[in-house]
């Protein structure tokens, strides 16, 4: 390219990264071959000459107990094996479920100097505080799980919500023709709710609304705590036909049932956990919808890379297909 403008390679650096003081001559030159020759510069030999770095954080709720999540960081970590090549380096910054853990770690991802943020933001109204103050970075941010503002700027990988709750109301209508009672099983943590479960929620009535011909429902609703089996009462499975379990915990209810000897329910939950796995199995839950948390892991890195390291324009939302699992069509190699 020098050679055919006559200048020096020293000018055409110049030119094409735009630093120096250079002659308005010479820059039309290079501009018109490069328009030309449709030149285009080769980013990642660029960033492999330089041996520049790209520092992402990974802000995630603690995985080690919590399958789940630790689908997530295996995907994470098939996308920094394929990416490290080019630069891309991880820091993770992990919190407990519970608000003093989750504000002390936002602390930490704050102080921490970086080029782009892959964040889980389990609480809603704090994650909203966070990302607002994050915001004075302008760096690439991507959420995975729960997309907490449709209408933010920063992108977003995993299921849309809404969306899976309305397929479970579906689910829960197929081949009903006699009056069914279903109970919406809100199994929860410290945390009461999380925007998607409440947009899980929201899908699920959404569903029977717009489907005013099915008059033969009626709904209840309980809530128990994560680690309360204990809490599950025959009164509160009376008279009962379709369980709506709207996060992974689909298992605690199916080994109830199984304990009890309590057939003929239908079960509809979230989620390849072992424990759903083997209910699904069983023939005891019936349906899950499964979030595909490896993938949503790999693409959120992914995304980044993409943005950061090839400076590429990408979606900023990538909805993770929603997959529905039977026992007939499940096996661990499609997990």
């Amino acid at each position: 390219m020098a050679e055919l403008a006559g200048v020096s390679m020293g000018t055409v650096d110049r030119i094409i990264h735009n630093r120096g003081q250079v002659a308005q001559e010479n820059v039309d030159k290079v501009n018109a071959i490069i328009e030309k020759y449709g030149y285009k510069r080769n980013i990642l030999a660029s960033n492999l000459a330089l041996n520049k770095k790209f520092r992402f954080a990974v802000f995630l709720p603690q995985y080690e107990k919590l399958e789940y999540w630790k689908s997530q960081i295996i995907g994470i970590e098939k996308a920094v094996l394929e990416f490290s090549k080019f630069g891309v380096v991880l820091d993770y910054f992990f919190y407990d479920f519970n608000e003093v853990s989750f504000k002390k770690t936002v602390q930490k991802v704050l102080e921490f100097d970086c080029d782009a943020l892959l964040f889980a933001p389990i609480f809603h109204e704090e994650s909203i505080h966070f990302l607002q103050e994050y915001e004075k970075r302008n760096i690439p941010v991507v959420m995975i799980d729960s997309n907490i503002d449709s209408e933010s700027k920063h992108a977003y990988v995993g299921q849309d919500a809404f969306q899976s709750g309305y397929l479970a109301g579906r689910l829960s209508s197929f081949a009903v023709k006699n009056k069914r009672h279903i109970l919406i099983c809100k199994i929860t943590r410290e945390i009461e709710s999380t925007s998607v479960y409440l947009q899980r929620i929201d899908g699920f009535y959404s569903f029977f609304k717009d489907h005013e011909e099915l008059t033969n429902f009626k709904f209840s609703e309980i809530t128990i705590k994560d680690s309360g089996f204990d809490q599950l009462t025959l009164d509160m499975f009376s008279g009962i036909n379709s369980i709506f379990v709207p996060n992974s915990r689909a298992y605690i209810v199916a080994g109830f049932l199984e304990k009890n000897n309590i057939k003929g329910v239908r079960i509809i939950g979230y989620d390849l956990l072992k424990e759903n796995i083997e209910y699904l199995n069983k023939g005891i839950i019936d349906f899950l919808i499964n979030q595909r948390p490896e993938d949503q892991g790999y693409m959120g890195i992914t995304y980044l890379y993409k943005k950061l390291v090839l400076q590429e324009e990408t979606e900023k939302t990538h909805y993770i297909p929603l997959e529905i699992i039977l026992k007939e069509n499940y096996s661990p190699a499609k997990n």
